[in-house]
């Protein structure tokens, strides 16, 4: 492992849960090198486009961040269609030498949809509401499922409640959480084009 690989930031949970009209996505808030805690109370969640859409983020902060600033042009193309936005995101992240090269993952959202976006070129939504990226992934989707199968929780309250129950397990997991609440507007008319999974 050379030195980059080795004190690269990485490990963290990002969790979104739609239920009705509302989207809740949560971030921890440590942020490591190598086995080393560095930042507790990091901010991984950013409001975009004025505000009608929320983006969290995995994986190295300074690619994160050229993403977000690449979103964010491709929102304002599209007029703030997320779909849309996320497809020209994924195809150009896939596609630049520059961007090809950065490391991280997406989780948008903008009250309606729910979208992963990865330098693959992937665009995701998932079939229950509930998508999670990160090393704590696995934990925190488990736990927003099981609350939402069997709870009348709100959306904020099982991110909540899903993402204290995976800094119990997961080591690149705090509890010092950004929890932020996106609400699908009205009048949306649901113009899905783009290549979403």
């Amino acid at each position: 492992m050379n030195q980059h690989q080795a004190w690269s930031p990485h490990a963290t949970t990002i969790l979104g849960v739609r239920r009705d009209d509302v989207v809740a996505l949560a971030g921890d808030g440590q942020v490591t090198m190598g086995d080393i805690v560095i930042k507790h109370k990091a901010r991984k969640l950013r409001t975009l486009h004025d505000g009608h859409v929320v983006a969290g983020f995995a994986g190295a902060v300074a690619d994160a961040l050229t993403l977000f600033g690449t979103f964010e042009s491709h929102l304002q193309a599209t007029d703030g269609n997320l779909r849309r936005a996320a497809v020209a995101l994924a195809k150009e992240w896939r596609s630049d030498r520059y961007l090809r090269r950065l490391e991280a993952q997406l989780l948008v959202t903008d009250g309606s949809s729910l979208l992963v976006i990865s330098g693959e070129g992937d665009v995701i939504e998932p079939d229950d509401g509930v998508v999670a990226i990160g090393s704590g992934a696995p934990f925190a989707t488990a736990a927003a499922k099981a609350l939402l199968a069997n709870t009348e929780m709100d959306a904020e309250a099982i991110v909540r409640e899903a993402m204290r129950i995976t800094e119990e397990i997961c080591i690149f997991t705090n509890k010092e959480l950004t929890v932020e609440i996106a609400r699908a507007q009205t009048g949306d008319d649901g113009d899905s084009e783009g290549e979403v999974a």
